[in-house]
């Protein structure tokens, strides 16, 4: 059947991450319930010892006879008292019981969470870059935030669900000693039961999966609006991505509603129909089996927590299909990242020392788009300053994830100090990488926690101090940072809001120079900054100049006519290269008609 098929994958997708730990919930369920029963059953020698008055103890049935002979152990089988005092000591140890069942469980949660985020955030963080720019940021942030929250409610429903089915099996259990033909229909009326719930399952589960996949959609919104916060405000475009926004959250709102109803359905309906069952077996027990009447009644409270717990399976059920769509989701998720996981080489880098080479490299996004680079030959040697220079889809950028083995070519090889990329361990190589992009990247902390990404403390550690104000200075930042009110210890806000771009971006400079990279890329870094800006940038790069090897990609003259080589790109492929004399010398090349369309 098929809920066996999924409760035996939803078992394992949780076993996956939390091992057989698992089964330690279901041991202490079971001994609970056990140890509830039999604390239920012992309700039948009570009532006979009351009934008996004098002392005399009907022999009665075989199962009486084995709890007589446990009371008889302790020397209380004849006393109402002692029994009473009994029954009481074990309800209070399966109270002890369902306490170390709900304290591992929370542990397991716990458990459960660290190991499951932890494990998706090392997934995104090796996934290759093809796979993340193929995702938006919404999709990532709804994963691995309110997927996986959905995923451990799911984990907290289905170990319930389990647990309830332990307990009415073992109700039913005890119930069957004592009177099996009225187990018998108890039973047979629990699974009709759950067998008409079934359809409301299915319903509830297809909601689950709507929603889980709606979230993803509200959430890319969310994220693209709130970045854009400055621009769509001041250009009063903000309404036109409300319609968008809110047919999503009316979505969301419908989902919920539905999977409300149904849930309510089911509590709703869970004592009335576990009371008509019961009654109905009690009335054919005793009208038509002519049953004795004591071992009916302590069954009857047997069979009355088994048929609440019956509903309870269904309710448990309902509410994990609710959630499953995030299982699902999260399953799905950890299979497509780990399959574009990131390819990294064994062999590792000692710092760079000869250069980087690309040799007849081809590079295409997909099929569709053909070739975004052909057959580049190029070489940047150790301590040079490169410039790459082309208009826009040139392939400059593409060429940069190259040389950091972002990207890897379909055809020809790129080599750092004369390894194939793809030999190489990716970290040995990166770690010596610095990039300054366009887009500056500033996190909501710290002017020196920007500066050492939190290797370090800045204000206890001498050495870490001296070191982020020389990062600083070297990028022309140490000015504006120390009039700021806290200096180095003031706050930026959420990229960097409450500084000017410019500040950002010499704020940027001052992190990879902190790094000490052997290779420092500078991608479009002063394209959208003032002259002031930009000046004190140039003198930056300026500065650097023998020290490191610098890669500029820029459209300004100012950023590369100092460069040691440039390469003038067109179409993916390199069509001039030389130093800026060489270039310049006659003024019938390309790179002499770009350079007098700026000067006009």
């Amino acid at each position: 059947m098929k809920i066996f098929e999924n409760i035996s994958y939803y078992l394992g997708v949780y076993r996956r991450f939390i091992g057989r730990r698992l089964y330690i919930v279901f041991v202490l369920t079971a001994v609970a319930a056990m140890t509830e029963a039999f604390g239920i059953t012992l309700l039948l020698p009570l009532i006979e010892a009351a009934d008996a008055g004098d002392g005399g103890i009907e022999e009665g049935t075989a199962t009486v006879r084995v709890l007589y002979a446990v009371l008889g152990t302790f020397g209380i089988a004849d006393s109402v008292v002692g029994i009473l005092i009994f029954i009481g000591v074990v309800f209070i140890g399966k109270g002890l019981l369902k306490f170390a069942e709900g304290a591992y469980n929370s542990y397991l949660r716990a458990a459960l969470m660290e190991e499951i985020k932890g494990k998706m955030f090392n997934t995104y963080r090796e996934m290759d870059y093809s796979y993340y720019s193929s995702h938006n940021t919404g999709h990532f942030i709804n994963i691995i935030n309110g997927q996986i929250y959905n995923f451990i409610r799911s984990f907290e429903t289905f170990t319930r669900f389990l647990s309830t089915i332990i307990m009415t099996l073992l109700y039913l259990a005890f119930a069957f000693l004592l009177t099996w033909n009225f187990a018998l229909m108890a039973l047979a009326a629990g699974i009709v039961l759950l067998f008409l719930f079934r359809y409301l399952n299915r319903y509830v589960q297809v909601l689950s999966r709507k929603s889980a996949s709606e979230t993803s959609t509200l959430n890319k919104f969310l994220v693209q609006t709130l970045q854009s916060f400055k621009y769509l405000t001041s250009t009063n475009q903000m309404r036109h991505l409300r319609g968008g926004v809110m047919g999503s959250i009316r979505k969301l709102a419908g989902y919920m509603f539905r999977q409300g109803m149904a849930s309510s359905f089911t509590q709703s309906i869970r004592e009335p129909v576990s009371v008509i069952f019961l009654l109905l077996v009690i009335i054919i027990q005793v009208a038509v089996f002519d049953s004795p009447i004591a071992p009916i009644f302590v069954a009857l409270v047997l069979f009355h927590r088994a048929m609440q717990h019956t509903i309870g399976i269904q309710e448990d059920w309902q509410k994990t299909m609710e959630k499953i769509g995030s299982l699902e989701m999260v399953v799905e998720e950890f299979d497509k990242a780990g399959r574009n996981k990131e390819k990294s080489g064994s062999r590792e880098i000692a710092p760079l020392s000869k250069g980087i080479r690309l040799e007849n490299v081809h590079f295409r996004y997909d099929d569709k788009s053909g070739d975004v680079l052909k057959g580049i030959d190029l070489e940047i040697p150790v301590n040079k300053t490169i410039a790459f220079v082309g208009e826009s889809g040139a392939g400059k950028s593409t060429l940069i994830d190259l040389m950091t083995l972002l990207l890897r070519p379909y055809q020809g090889k790129v080599r750092i100090d004369g390894i194939a990329g793809d030999e190489i361990e990716l970290r040995s190589w990166r770690s010596q990488i610095g990039y300054v992009s366009q887009e500056t990247v500033v996190f909501d902390d710290t002017i020196a926690n920007n500066i050492t990404l939190w290797k370090g403390d800045y204000q206890r550690d001498e050495r870490v101090r001296q070191n982020v104000q020389q990062a600083a200075a070297a990028a022309y930042a140490n000015k504006f940072i120390e009039k700021l009110p806290d200096g180095y210890q003031t706050v930026v806000g959420d990229r960097g809001i409450r500084l000017s771009g410019g500040q950002c971006q010499r704020l940027f400079i001052a992190r990879e120079l902190y790094k000490k990279p052997n290779l420092l890329i500078l991608d479009e870094a002063t394209s959208a900054l003032d002259t002031e800006s930009e000046s004190y940038i140039q003198r930056s790069i300026e500065a650097l100049k023998g020290s490191m090897t610098v890669v500029i990609i820029a459209h300004r003259l100012s950023t590369i006519k100092n460069a040691d080589y440039i390469y003038l790109l067109d179409e993916g492929r390199v069509i001039e290269s030389g130093t800026y004399e060489s270039l310049t010398l006659d003024g019938q090349t390309q790179f002499s008609k770009m350079i007098e369309m700026q000067s006009l």
